[in-house]
């Protein structure tokens, strides 16, 4: 009996988790369908408000290959947030040309979190509370225990592999112990 229990709480947990997955609501703000919370990159990519500038910004998108040495060793063991907004200029604009250098460095889908957002920039549940969003785009990188290493808000300073070499370089400052 407590087996059964056991994987009907599992199955509701993951249904009502899933209802969640792709969600798209009315925005207040906007006044318009936007995507929220927890989603996939082919529905990101496939909202048609999203779609109508992402599909030409990525195919227009080259990037800095120079760069993907460095880049492949620095991202490696990391893992990637990115927070849009597809009602976002920005995000449309920017997020193509993130996912063209991911894909151009064959980084794991898997490693790839997208987390929509309404006007307000907020989700429901608390899901992006700790992460401090001021601006959409947000692309934050986390190594392999969850713990933010980098980020880059918005729009690059100068390109988004410059600025992935830059911020993903910073090496952690180590405590020094005094001497008496």
């Amino acid at each position: 009996m407590k087996n059964v229990l056991t994987g009907l709480i599992l199955l509701f947990a993951m249904n009502a988790s899933a209802q969640d997955l792709n969600k798209t609501i009315e925005d207040p703000n906007r006044h318009k369908q936007v995507m929220l919370n927890l989603c996939t990159r082919e529905a990101i990519t496939s909202f048609a408000e999203f779609k109508a500038s992402y599909d030409p910004n990525y195919a227009a998108y080259k990037p800095d290959s120079t760069a993907f040495t460095e880049l492949s060793k620095l991202l490696k063991g990391k893992n990637v947030t990115i927070v849009l907004g597809t009602w976002c200029g920005d995000s449309k604009y920017q997020v193509p040309h993130f996912l063209k250098i991911m894909d151009a460095l064959k980084v794991d889908e898997n490693r790839i979190t997208f987390i929509g957002v309404d006007g307000a920039k907020h989700a429901e549940n608390g899901l992006i509370d700790s992460l401090k969003i001021t601006n959409v785009p947000t692309f934050i990188f986390n190594d392999k225990k969850g713990k933010e290493v980098a980020r880059i808000t918005e729009r690059p300073t100068e390109t988004l592999e410059k600025d992935m070499l830059k911020v993903l370089a910073v090496k952690p400052k180590k405590t020094e112990a005094k001497s008496k």
